[in-house]
């Protein structure tokens, strides 16, 4: 297998682009093409699994996601990302199945921290939850899209 270069392939690049104009058919297609043209890439999986989780396709979303986590299983965001798909489908213990091997990443992996703070709200433990996940956040220098969705956790809690 040849390494992954750093450009994206071109289908997923319009992918992207087609999501960000809210086209979600186009970048479902255009996933679905790049995925057959990089059968050993997880990353037109991880983007379908997300297009498809903000459509509500629950179900397709997981496929993707978990295609992602077999082709990967060291791409942290997209076992991450599959946990919490899990996670608030009332699957929580599989959420913690999924997540098992974010626990051996350093204390101060965000994804690490969150996970922590996901099993903290499992047990109903809210301050121990609130805690993880800030102190996640604060760890979290490189996706701030994911930090939106924490705080959005938080004020649910």
């Amino acid at each position: 297998m040849q390494p992954q270069s750093p450009q994206l392939h071109p289908l997923v690049q319009q992918a992207i682009n087609a999501s960000q104009a809210d086209d979600s058919v186009t970048a479902l297609n255009l996933l679905e093409q790049a995925s057959k043209e990089q059968p050993d890439s997880p990353l037109p999986h991880f983007l379908a699994g997300a297009e498809l989780a903000q459509l509500g396709r629950m179900a397709e979303a997981e496929a993707a996601y978990a295609r992602a986590v077999v082709l990967a299983p060291d791409f942290s965001i997209a076992r991450f990302e599959l946990g919490v798909l899990q996670f608030v489908t009332t699957r929580p213990a599989i959420a913690l199945v999924t997540w098992q091997p974010l626990l051996t990443l350093p204390d101060t992996d965000p994804l690490k921290l969150f996970v922590l703070g996901y099993a903290e709200l499992m047990q109903d433990a809210f301050d121990g939850a609130l805690h993880y996940f800030e102190l996640g956040m604060t760890a979290n220098t490189t996706n701030a899209a994911l930090n939106g969705n924490i705080q959005l956790l938080i004020a649910e809690i």
